[in-house]
């Protein structure tokens, strides 16, 4: 699993170990645990026996509650940004994207992480951790 469970006595895995599984960066990996750890989703722990430990909020966080506590809530299209669209007031279509980004996270809600990372259908988020 990509990481385990919280306690000192499981499989542990380092934010290096996951940089190489999923091909990014050390560094990007530990700014995004940085902020899982913030919103408790992840314990990340020091030392020669540390590593990075699934929380049980991490386990049954609705997936599209963590992506809006990632990504923010943004629009779609940003239409009012640093150049408004001159149509804006009389747009339909900043509606409908609104409606589907909501049901785009509505739908990924009815998923937790812990159901997502179980998922066979998925291999490429299933990292094992070593074993000792």
């Amino acid at each position: 699993m990509l990481l385990s469970a919280v306690g000192t006595d499981g499989p542990r895995v380092t934010t290096g170990a996951i940089a190489v599984k999923v091909n990014a960066s050390e560094h990007h990996v530990a700014k995004a645990v940085t902020r899982l750890v913030e919103l408790g989703c992840v314990r990340a722990q020091r030392g020669r026996t540390g590593g990075i430990f699934l929380t049980d909020t991490g386990r049954s966080i609705p997936a599209g509650r963590l992506i809006r506590l990632l990504e923010g809530d943004r629009e779609v299209v940003d239409c009012a940004g640093e150049h408004p669209c001159p149509l804006i007031a009389g747009c339909r279509l900043r509606r409908a994207l609104a409606a589907a980004k909501e049901a785009f996270y509505r739908e990924l809600d009815e998923y937790t992480i812990d159901e997502l990372a179980a998922s066979p259908t998925i291999p490429l988020t299933i990292i094992s951790a070593p074993t000792p």
